[in-house]
């Protein structure tokens, strides 16, 4: 998330706080530290706040250890784990890719709240088995209803919650779709979004006394964000079954090796300023390399009848060639991970199909909108 403050690794895991994360720790200190306050006055003015602040920093290790529950199932499945973020919220997982079948999702979904009703059955058991009294109850009994609140909350079938990953993994298992699992389980998200808001906004407006201004924020939150993860299944589902060749540029930049450069001067640069940069191949067709049209400038234009473009020509990078076979949704992936905005495109046997960027993706998404509207 962006603005989040990275505070270290867990089990090779970066792990970053966001800001608002501090609004719910110094809440969390100030309530729970004025009622042990007012509860325990033989505590003095200062142990309160501290024990509130203790409570907090519970609080945060049990969400923290919530969403391991996510990463660790996710890593058992072979998926990497790019960080952990605590938020207003709650806590976010981010995972590298999605599971493979309806099952893996599922178990990577439920993850999360199993390990917090776990959580809330130790402290349950703590409070109901021990000798323990006075503030140190009181904690712990808050910390046994913060980890059920937390594993009850993320079960709410909707979009981005941990139910609404469960309730996507059903729907993918029930239509053999995954993208219809999450548009479903994404528009649940917005509807019960939708139902926050307004119970929230009643709240405030004194209409009724179901619901707050948190019930409020909870509603923008899942409407935001389920809103999101509809429009990337859409997508998603409209990439299903388009390969790399698909969306080649048509007339992509591409010249002979043997090509002089006064030739390649003439032909593909004098008057024409649609590219800076040139695909070279053999006479088989092989892609060897590219000629930015600026190197032109590092070799006298009267040695250019005799100077052929392979002179010039510099190694493409191999890690952003894609094979034309290889699936468009992959490729994307490969663009945005990548920080690149064209890639070569090649056949099994090394001849160039072309070059593909991320407009000729969006313009075969138009043509095939265009042929097919919904």
């Amino acid at each position: 998330m962006n603005g989040s403050i990275r505070v270290g690794n867990l089990l090779g895991i970066p792990f970053y706080v966001h800001p608002s994360w501090f609004l719910v720790l110094g809440l969390v200190t100030f309530d729970f530290g004025g009622y042990l306050a007012s509860l325990f006055p033989g505590l003095g003015s200062g142990l309160p706040w501290l024990l509130g602040l203790a409570v907090a920093l519970l609080l945060f290790a049990s969400v923290l250890a919530h969403e391991l529950g996510h990463s660790l199932v996710a890593i058992r499945q072979g998926i990497d784990v790019k960080s952990i973020t605590l938020f207003l919220f709650g806590g976010l997982a981010s995972l590298d890719k999605e599971s493979k079948t309806p099952a893996e999702a599922f178990w990577v979904a439920i993850a999360g709240p199993a390990v917090s009703l776990i959580l809330f059955a130790v402290f349950t058991v703590i409070g109901l088995s021990t000798a323990i009294s006075g503030p140190l109850a009181a904690m712990v009994s808050l910390l046994a209803s913060i980890n059920l609140i937390l594993a009850l909350f993320n079960l709410i079938p909707g979009l981005p919650l941990d139910g609404g990953n469960i309730l996507k993994s059903i729907v993918w298992k029930i239509t053999n779709n995954p993208y219809k699992g999450v548009v479903f389980a994404s528009r649940v998200g917005q509807v019960l979004g939708w139902m926050g808001i307004t119970i929230g906004l009643l709240s405030i407006l004194g209409i009724s006394r179901f619901g707050s201004f948190w019930t409020l924020l909870v509603g923008l939150f899942l409407l935001q964000n389920a809103g999101r993860s509809a429009q990337s299944a859409t997508i998603q589902e409209k990439l299903t079954g388009l390969k790399a060749e698909d969306a080649v540029i048509p007339n992509s930049p591409i010249v002979s090796a043997e090509l002089s450069l006064r030739e390649f001067a003439n032909n593909y640069v004098i008057g024409k300023e649609e590219w800076r940069k040139f695909l070279v191949t053999d006479e088989a067709g092989q892609l060897l390399g590219a000629i930015a049209v600026d190197d032109l400038k590092t070799i006298p234009t009267s040695n250019w009848t005799t100077t052929p473009v392979k002179e010039l020509m510099q190694p493409v990078d191999t890690s952003t060639i894609v094979k034309s076979n290889q699936s468009l949704l992959e490729v994307i992936i490969l663009l945005e991970q990548g920080k690149v905005t064209q890639i070569p495109v090649v056949q099994d046997n090394g001849v160039l199909v072309g070059l593909l960027e991320k407009g000729s993706i969006l313009s075969l998404l138009e043509k095939r909108a265009q042929a097919n509207p919904a």
